[in-house]
């Protein structure tokens, strides 16, 4: 990742926090399962020894790519947030022009994303569609099921 990912302060905490879990928590419960796999004798034969090295494993690469994330972030200062046009955190209220349905979506960073909250990925097609536009703007954005015109009905914080 060469690229810095811009994120709430919010977000940031809960990265460092997980982070500092996976460090301190599940580090050591992982080296202390290793521990006892090996006081168990033969390691050629020894399932247990076998699942703690290969979670070691899956837990470290988790936290290089959590560190990786937590050097290139960016905060963002919401007291500078412009809603005259729609850009990253801002609260966009969308309407499908085809069949009315109204939506709203909050444009965050991919670690903040969460669909079911309501939280878009900046990096999606709509999201990315929407960027620089402002109320009223119809934009034609292309999703897996073809292209759909959204207006846009609403920037906000």
């Amino acid at each position: 990742m060469s690229k810095y990912s811009y994120i709430t302060e919010e977000g940031f905490k809960k990265l460092k926090a997980e982070l500092e879990q996976l460090e301190t928590v599940d580090r050591p419960e992982i080296s202390r399962q290793i521990g006892e796999a090996i006081d168990k004798g033969d390691l050629s034969e020894n399932a247990e020894y076998d699942a703690a090295k290969e979670a070691q494993g899956l837990l470290e690469a988790k936290i290089a790519q959590l560190k990786e994330i937590v050097i290139n972030s960016r905060i963002i200062d919401e007291s500078k947030i412009d809603t005259s046009k729609v850009q990253m955190l801002n609260k966009v209220t969308i309407k499908n022009t085809k069949n009315g349905a109204v939506m709203t979506y909050t444009l965050v960073s991919e670690t903040e994303a969460d669909f079911k909250k309501g939280k878009l990925s900046i990096n999606t097609p709509i999201a990315k569609g929407l960027i620089g536009k402002v109320v009223g703007d119809v934009v034609d954005i292309t999703v897996p099921n073809g292209v759909i015109p959204f207006e846009i009905i609403d920037i906000s914080m």
